[in-house]
């Protein structure tokens, strides 16, 4: 016998007829005590900042009831702008951060042919990091030990005196110290034969008869000599790393294997900030707006903040699978170029502080920049590729991704160099690598390409005069250089040919905009003053020039 399927109940119509209530029923309903209470809704999970039971943030501090907000403080916060002057100019910064899931082993990164790995350089010159330097004078080891900043955790202060009375080298004027120009490179004569047969390999059009020699337009004089040079042993030589910053405080930040260390322009005086967790390296610094913390990429892709009038460490940002290569703030959002080709924006306000991922690159990020309104973001990579991102980070969810707005593969090598043009906000400017060594730049509302500049060799980095319209760029081998270019001719205005003994790969241009700092992998740090201050005046020849930077600062003595 055959059963009727029974008919769901979704598709059930409803019955006409009442079922009649009964006397108990009607006795339950009159002892109901209906009255309003108050509904509580649940959290909204979609949210990550509304929860039903969320810790206040450590570090945040108490405001008081005695302190008055004004209607343009609400306006400012309502605009996601805090603006300096006044008790909310420094950033409320968590330290106890969203731990992620453990992930699986990362991947092993591709990078260029040309440059072996960060971390097998590092570790190769090692020796060559503690080399005796002979001009040094002996000088007491008590009282060097006495300034030298001791960690009892991790280092013996007697192994650190014995080390010190043995070698007969103060460790701590070694790092950032002034010591004698380096002699020219024409009095080696096997350095300038070898330089002669390789420059017909690398020879391209425009560059100079001899390989150091220098070029100044009749109508500018721009000094071939730099103004101080600092001792930074340790530096790597890495294209791809970003490891100088200059803060609008006057203090520049320098990173040195695993230490990085800060020299307050000022007076002079080196203090070392931090150390890298064993077994990794720095691999990028970038100072905030404000010049009140520090950004520090490591090789293991977690990215710390540092506090650098305090000194201390805030929190350690993690959740990259390679290198952080490059850093660039905005307000309270600190971005991350990774190896992996990714890019993370960073608010250091929550725990939870991955806000936004950026997918457009297949390799390793190297470039990246902020516009000084911060509606867009510029990245350049290994995979020979420039984006433009919109700077709106929209829904803050977890897991949300940005689209490129621009997307330029005119280039055919590795994109380091990108700078945004300070005075006139739609041009950006980017630089290729040795198989390129082209300048273009961009109209970023457009999209257009509007010059084109080929240059002798490969271009590690660009920066826009703030005061003028002219575009630095600094250059790897053959001829290490720095050049300046008049903007929009592209005319050649200077060039000091072998600025550096090796290529020139870091530079960061002072607060005044008058003095560039560059690095290279001849551990050294050089200060060149490229352009005048605003308001500098003009003086005759043979006394003192004088410039908008206080008085003292990048003298030397």
């Amino acid at each position: 016998m055959t059963s009727i399927p029974k008919t769901p109940s979704r598709y059930r119509s409803r019955s006409d007829a009442k079922t009649p209530l009964t006397p108990s029923i009607i006795s339950a309903f009159n002892s109901i005590s209906i009255s309003p209470q108050k509904r509580s809704h649940p959290a909204d999970l979609s949210n990550p900042f509304i929860t039903k039971s969320r810790q206040a943030s450590p570090v945040k501090r108490a405001t008081g009831g005695g302190v008055i907000v004004s209607d343009s403080f609400h306006r400012q916060a309502g605009g996601g702008v805090i603006r300096k002057g006044g008790i909310e100019t420094r950033l409320d910064v968590v330290s106890r951060d969203y731990l992620p899931p453990t992930s699986q082993p990362r991947p092993e990164l591709k990078r260029s042919r040309s440059t072996p790995a960060t971390r097998e350089r590092t570790q190769s010159t090692g020796d060559n990091r503690d080399r005796f330097i002979t001009t040094r004078e002996a000088d007491d080891v008590a009282a060097t030990l006495e300034l030298m900043s001791l960690n009892p955790k991790t280092v013996s202060p007697g192994h650190t005196a014995r080390l010190a009375a043995a070698t007969g080298v103060p460790l701590n004027r070694r790092v950032l110290a002034y010591h004698e120009a380096p002699p020219a490179s024409s009095s080696d004569s096997t350095l300038s034969q070898q330089r002669e047969l390789a420059r017909p390999l690398y020879g391209r059009p425009g560059e100079l008869p001899s390989s150091t020699s220098s070029t100044t337009n009749k109508s500018r004089r721009i000094p071939t000599q730099p103004e101080r040079v600092l001792d930074a042993p340790g530096m790597v030589d890495d294209f791809y790393l970003n490891l100088v910053s200059w803060s609008i405080q006057n203090v520049v930040a320098v990173a040195l294997a695993e230490s990085t260390y800060v020299w307050r322009a000022d007076t002079g005086i080196v203090s070392h900030l931090s150390e890298a967790p064993e077994g990794t390296y720095v691999s990028s610094v970038d100072f905030s707006n404000d010049g009140a913390y520090l950004g520090i990429g490591l090789g293991t892709g977690e990215v710390e903040l540092w506090d650098v009038e305090a000194g201390q460490k805030l929190r350690t940002m993690g959740g990259h699978q390679g290198q952080i290569a490059v850093l660039s703030w905005n307000a309270h959002i600190l971005s991350s170029g990774c190896g992996d080709g990714s890019i993370w924006h960073h608010d250091v306000r929550v725990p939870r502080h991955k806000v936004m991922e950026l997918l457009g690159h297949t390799g390793e990020v190297c470039g990246l920049k902020w516009r000084a309104d911060g509606e867009l973001l510029a990245s350049g990579g290994n995979d020979n590729v420039v984006n433009i991102w919109d700077g709106r980070l929209g829904d803050v969810t977890e897991g949300a991704r940005g689209q490129a707005k621009w997307t330029k593969r005119n280039h055919t090598a590795a994109v380091k160099a990108i700078a945004w043009c300070p005075w006139q906000s739609s041009l950006l400017a980017s630089g290729g690598g040795t198989n390129d060594a082209t300048v273009h730049v961009w109209n970023s509302g457009t999209g257009a390409r509007l010059h084109s500049l080929k240059t002798p060799s490969q271009v590690t980095s660009i920066i826009w005069s703030p005061h003028k319209k002219e575009i630095l760029t600094t250059h790897g081998y053959p001829t290490n250089a720095i050049m300046v270019h008049a903007y929009p001719s592209l005319e050649r205005i200077a060039e000091i040919r072998d600025a550096h003994d090796s290529r020139v790969l870091y530079t960061a241009v002072g607060p005044a905009g008058d003095v560039v700092c560059t690095g290279a992998g001849d551990e050294n740090l050089k200060f060149w003053r490229i352009w005048e201050g605003v308001g500098a005046k003009k003086k005759k020849e043979g006394k003192e020039r004088s410039s908008s930077t206080r008085s003292g600062i990048l003298s030397i003595r």
